[in-house]
């Protein structure tokens, strides 16, 4: 059975594919159009995202508020339930995002594998190829962190949480969530916006005249990162409120894990 990840990097690959056959078909339509409107409108939907954020980052504190509430109170079923959604629909798109990412690591493997060959047994170096294993490394770890916070996959340096009851883990998840998580990407985003905005502005390419163009996409990762380990942290704490509150919390789902292929 094909996994959500996989669903999702053929479609992007399909994509990727339409848009470089539109543009031979157009004599380079598609890249005249992006050349044009694609700094701007990339400038209006980064605005309207800044404002969404900024209107709704209050929504971040309710799993915590849940939490507090839920140790003294039996929480209401509406809110249970929108925790539980919440939950369902943030996993689901980490591990998608995760299973798409994990493709990296093939490419990473074989690109790499294709340098080396070229430079050493045929004496020829490809920039784009070169610069290709740079990408993919960053996007493999990037895209998968979130997959991998959700997979439980992460280093801990807490000597005692594996002794903790469920309750007792779930406190630990919900204060450093609330103090380290999200401040720590918060951050992140904050400071990654600037240069991001300025990146798109000239659609920064290669500093080799025969790299790849990208440049712009490769640092848009870096604020993406951030808002999915902000997004993924939000269900660790609803998890977390719930066992405190005393519910069931959904269970991780099965391929949350980016490791394999």
């Amino acid at each position: 059975m094909m996994r959500a990840g996989d669903r999702l990097i053929l479609t992007l690959g399909a994509l990727v594919l339409a848009l470089t056959l539109a543009d031979i078909l157009t004599g380079g339509g598609v890249a005249a159009w992006s050349a044009d409107h694609l700094a701007s409108s990339a400038h209006t939907a980064g605005s309207a995202l800044g404002l969404l954020g900024r209107i709704g980052w209050p929504l971040l504190l309710i799993p915590l508020l849940a939490a507090l509430a839920g140790r003294f109170m039996a929480l209401p079923g509406a809110l249970t339930g929108g925790l539980r959604r919440a939950i369902s629909l943030i996993d689901t798109v980490s591990s998608s995002i995760g299973g798409a990412a994990r493709w990296f690591a093939l490419g990473l493997v074989i690109a790499t594998a294709t340098v080396v060959v070229q430079r050493y047994v045929f004496g020829y170096a490809s920039t784009k190829l070169a610069e290709s294993v740079i990408y993919m490394h960053a996007f493999l770890f990037l895209f998968a962190s979130a997959s991998t916070l959700l997979a439980n996959g992460h280093v801990r340096v807490d000597i005692f949480y594996a002794k903790m009851d469920e309750r007792g883990k779930a406190w630990v998840d919900l204060i450093g969530t609330y103090l380290a998580l999200i401040p720590m990407n918060i951050l992140i985003l904050w400071t990654s916006t600037g240069y991001m905005n300025s990146t798109w502005r000239i659609l920064e390419r290669s500093r080799e005249a025969d790299g790849l163009p990208l440049v712009f996409a490769l640092k848009t990762a870096i604020p993406l990162f951030a808002v999915l380990m902000i997004a993924q942290g939000i269900s660790m704490a609803a998890r977390a409120a719930l066992t405190i509150a005393g519910d069931k919390a959904p269970d991780t789902p099965a391929n949350a894990s980016a490791g394999e292929l």
